[in-house]
């Protein structure tokens, strides 16, 4: 045998000891504590798993405040009834709830409330000039539109739908305005409206 092939061997003998003693070194010796501070992964919550679009916005986290407003629909018996649809309300954007619920009862159900069947008997063209709030009353002025058209039958409905929103939405006595003029008697029928606005106010 050559020096060096001697020179090899030995090189390759020192380098297998070495190999040896480091996995003797991590066999043998004991592990370090791993504390859950140490692990680095991200917890996944069940919000993160949802989609984006399914994720509550900062505005639901928040606790909700509605008014009810005064429509028509069936119940489950087929009959038609007049039904209180839910409408998200904010007081720093709406203002007072009888001024946002009367608003809401003008324009009519939302096209996802009118395919559940939801329906208004107030007409398209009914506008709010003005709602005025004093400290002992509120006064809901309408164009003449609110009153005309439909029959008799409908103007009865129309006037329950503005009466229930108005009362549930305001603890202050509510009179209904027509052009500006207090509508006692409305439509070509002749209808008498006592007021303030009651439950009893069409059983004249």
């Amino acid at each position: 045998m050559t020096k060096n092939q001697k020179l090899i061997l030995l090189f390759v003998g020192f380098c297998m000891i070495i190999v040896v003693a480091l996995i003797a070194f991590n066999v043998f010796m004991p592990k370090p504590e791993i504390k859950p501070d140490d692990i680095q992964v991200l917890e996944r919550s069940v919000q993160e798993e949802l989609a984006e679009d399914e994720q509550p916005s900062q505005e639901e986290k928040k606790e909700k405040e509605y008014v009810n407003v005064y429509f028509i629909g069936k119940n489950e018996h087929n009959e038609e009834v007049y039904k209180a649809v839910k409408r998200v309300y904010n007081k720093d954007i709406d203002g007072s709830k009888i001024r946002y619920s009367v608003n809401c009862l003008i324009k009519g159900p939302k096209p996802e409330e009118k395919q559940r069947g939801v329906y208004t008997e107030i007409p398209t063209d009914a506008q709010i000039i003005n709602i005025t709030e004093t400290p002992d009353k509120v006064v809901v002025n309408l164009t003449s539109s609110f009153v005309t058209g439909g029959g008799t039958e409908s103007l009865y409905k129309r006037l329950y739908q503005l009466i229930k929103t108005a009362k549930l939405n305001s603890s202050l006595p509510v009179y209904l305005f027509i052009d500006g003029q207090r509508a006692d008697v409305v439509g070509g029928e002749g209808i008498m409206l006592s007021q303030p606005l009651s439950n009893s106010s069409l059983d004249n």
